[in-house]
Parts: structure tokens; C-alpha cells; sequence
């Protein structure tokens, strides 16, 4: 029986790796998430109102680094900008370090977000990331999130999300499958996708994000994205 996930992914059931997939990363998370490259220009846009020049930022699980980059284009003229990406695979690092070589504001390090001492920053990323976290860390991870961040910083969390009940999950869940059926991918690659991350993408409601983020410590937090099962929220301490 085949793996494919992807035209060049393959993986393992219940057995989801994002390791030696970089080069490929980047076409299959655009074709997989709704809305996945206007949310990266909306935090380009949201930061705009947190980055001054000496400004620091982390992005948490930065991939390929495609994100980071793109907002050290919308600040190119702050040239003590600092901007660092933070992932666990060393592929992925790699590959962010290939592609923003042509900038030395940006780092990449290879590195658990838990074992990280952050420095006092104006922003942080987390784009797809939380969900893959083992549930009993990521309070823990919020919570350093939070206090990394200056007064006036902000969090921006993009999750796939549960809905409230069975009902809307029974919707979301179908109408899931025609957007990736739109976007490309056969019904074997989408079974396969499904059974592959089981147990290793273990998605919250919204409200269990919002439960995340409040009891770090941040009060004002709204939604800056939705399509049914995919949101962004944006958190200011």
C-alpha cells in the first residue's frame, strides 16, 4: 500500500515526519491550508505596529523560514532588526538558512522552544506549530512565550482548530476534504494525510486556545483569520 501524501512525500501511519521534506515543505503546506499565504501577509501587516528598529523576533517552528523572511522584507529598512527562527528539525534549518542567506539579520537555529532562553522580544510566531506539540508542554510553552515578550508584544498563533460540537466537526471535516480535493490532492493522498498524523497533530477548539493564551497571562486577544477549521489568533501582552 502506498504512502503518498504528496507528489514527493511519503509517510507513515500515525508516523507524520516533517523531516527530509523541506524542499518539498513549502508547495505542500500551501496546497493543505486554507488561506496559508495571506495569513503569512497578514502578519506582515499586523507588524508593522510591533517592530521598531532594534526590534527582535521569534518565529516558533519556522520551517523552511519562508515567514521570517517575508517580514524582514516588510521591515527592510530596519537593519537592526533582529529576526530568529526556532525549529526542532534539522533539515528545515538548513533549508531557512539556504534561503535567507541573503539577509544577516535572520538566524535559524535547531532547537527545542522549551530548552530556548528567549531574549526580551517584540514579537513571536507560532504558525502551525502549537498543534504538534504534545498537549501536556504547551502550556508551559505559552507561558514562556508570554513572558519572553515586552509589554505592547505581540503573539501570533495560526492553529487548525476543533469545532464546538460533533455537528460542526462532521461539516468542518467534509468540507476540508473538498478544499484539498480542489487544491490537488487525490482521495488516497488524503486518507493516507489523515492516517499519518494520528497522534502526532492533536488540534484544540477555539476556545482551548483562548483557555492557552488567558491563562499565561494575555487578556486581549481576537481572531484575525478564520476558514472553518484553520484560525489566527493575535495575542498583546
Amino acid at each position: 500500500m502506498s504512502n503518498k501524501v504528496d507528489t514527493n512525500i511519503n509517510q507513515h501511519n500515525a508516523g507524520w515526519s516533517f523531516e527530509n521534506i523541506s524542499e518539498d515543505f513549502d508547495s505542500h503546506i500551501s496546497k493543505s491550508i486554507p488561506l496559508y499565504e495571506s495569513g503569512h501577509q497578514l502578519v506582515c501587516h499586523y507588524s508593522d505596529f510591533f517592530l521598531k528598529e532594534d526590534s527582535l523576533v521569534y518565529d516558533v517552528g519556522s520551517s523552511t523560514g519562508s515567514l521570517l523572511i517575508r517580514i524582514a522584507a516588510q521591515h527592510s529598512h530596519k537593519r537592526r532588526l533582529k529576526l530568529v527562527g526556532v525549529d526542532t528539525v534539522g533539515d528545515m534549518v538548513l533549508k531557512a538558512r539556504d534561503n535567507a542567506e541573503h539577509d544577516s539579520r535572520l538566524t535559524f537555529i535547531c532547537a527545542n522552544v522549551l530548552d530556548l532562553d528567549f531574549e526580551p522580544c517584540d514579537m513571536i510566531v507560532a504558525n502551525y506549530t502549537i498543534q504538534f506539540l504534545p498537549p501536556r508542554i504547551r502550556q508551559a510553552v505559552i507561558d514562556k512565550i508570554y513572558q519572553a515578550l515586552n509589554w505592547g508584544g505581540a503573539f501570533c498563533m495560526f492553529e487548525k482548530v476543533r469545532a464546538p460540537d460533533g455537528r460542526f466537526q462532521d461539516y468542518a471535516n467534509q468540507v476540508y476534504v473538498e478544499f484539498k480535493l480542489e487544491s490537488g490532492f487525490n482521495e488516497a493522498e488524503i486518507v493516507n494525510k489523515t492516517r499519518s498524523i494520528k497522534g502526532v497533530m492533536e488540534p484544540f477548539s477555539t476556545q482551548g486556545n483562548l483557555d492557552l493564551l488567558r491563562r499565561a497571562g494575555f487578556i486581549d486577544v481576537m481572531t484575525i483569520q478564520k476558514y472553518v477549521c484553520f484560525e489566527g489568533f493575535l495575542a498583546i501582552k
